[in-house]
């Protein structure tokens, strides 16, 4: 009988997707932790490799089904790596585009240093600050900022003028920089 030390990695998740064996898993984290880091650290990550790293294995667990034993588990992990990384550049863009919307609305001069803040600020800052908007401007800002949707085709979806779009826009810019920037 195999230890899980030496069992390979197929025979590992098979025991994971047909008993979700957790000892198995944990090799296979194990094992391929330190690829990972270094696939994420090579691609340019500086601060959060290691996040990364587990929302990968989280991912592998939570997609385990859908694994092929013809293919060799080394590709379907960095395939999940590569998703995870491109999942972490849209965040990271939408972040971005929301700093850069507060520096547009703002103006120049007052709005550089919430920029600065509002792209220094971590996800859950931004999340928290956008759900205490009412619901109208909460929208707005999400289909403008974060699915990257002009105000003509904001305003069809809610169903309101695109003057009301671009005023919301702007008061709901200015509610986030001041509750980003007071926190």
């Amino acid at each position: 009988m195999l230890t899980y030390d030496e069992m390979d990695d197929a025979l590992l998740m098979e025991r994971i997707c047909k008993q979700d064996d957790s000892r198995a898993f944990s090799v296979l984290v194990r094992r391929h932790e330190k690829k990972l880091l270094n696939f994420f650290l090579r691609s340019g990550v500086q601060y959060d490799a290691e996040d990364l790293v587990q929302q990968t294995f989280l991912r592998l667990y939570r997609y385990r089904n859908r694994y092929s034993p013809s293919a060799k588990v080394t590709t379907f992990l960095f395939l999940l790596a590569r998703q995870v990384w491109i999942d972490e550049l849209r965040k990271r863009k939408r972040r971005e585009r929301l700093a850069e919307g507060l520096a547009e609305e703002m103006g120049q001069q007052t709005a550089v240093s919430a920029a600065d803040e509002v792209a220094a600020a971590g996800t859950a800052d931004i999340a928290g600050a956008l759900a205490k908007l009412p619901e109208g401007m909460r929208l707005v800002v999400e289909l403008g900022v974060y699915q990257d949707l002009p105000y003509a085709e904001i305003a069809e979806i809610l169903g309101i003028p695109q003057g009301t779009v671009k005023s919301r826009m702007f008061n709901a810019l200015a509610q986030l920089r001041r509750m980003l920037v007071s926190d």
